[in-house]
């Protein structure tokens, strides 16, 4: 059996076929990291560069630029301190907020990470055949995603046929 279901779907499954992208591109970037000897999950890289350019953050002001949730950016910014790659202390004046920067580990390891990030960003060129169209596209869902979400959409075309 060589079908693709989600590739069949088509639009219908395009979260899935997303997904699964984004899964094998994460897959094989952990599996380099792996044979590199480095102990670095793929997610963390917008960290890494968030605190390269900002050298201490709140845990809000990395979540808000990356669109992530907090909880999500308090579970990768906590596993990384894990590693000793992040050091988390409470702000001076406001001892509810948490500030993230960079360890001097993390710093020495900048470098290596950037050559790594580098050729990700070439592979990921190849891949596209250098046509960054899928950029704009994907822009533009997002901005018609942030005016009107994805679920009030569903719920009125739900509601138009399925009167509650």
């Amino acid at each position: 059996m060589n079908q693709d279901f989600i590739k069949e779907l088509g639009y219908k499954a395009l979260d899935s076929r997303l997904k699964r992208i984004s899964d094998r591109m994460s897959h094989d970037v952990r599996k380099f990291y792996k044979e590199m000897n480095i102990d670095v999950e793929p997610n963390w890289y917008l960290v890494f560069m968030l605190l390269q350019k900002n050298k201490e953050m709140s845990i809000i002001d990395i979540a808000e630029p990356l669109g992530y949730s907090h909880p999500s950016v308090v579970a990768i910014v906590k596993k990384m301190a894990d590693k000793d790659y992040l050091v988390i202390k409470k702000d001076s004046i406001d001892k509810r907020k948490q500030m993230v920067s960079l360890t001097e580990k993390a710093v020495k390891m900048l470098p290596q990470l950037e050559q790594i990030w580098d050729s990700c960003e070439k592979a990921i060129l190849q891949v596209l055949s250098d046509d960054l169209g899928i950029l704009a596209y994907l822009d533009s869902i997002d901005a018609r995603l942030k005016d009107d979400s994805f679920h009030d959409r569903f719920k009125k075309e739900y509601l138009k046929t399925n009167i509650v």
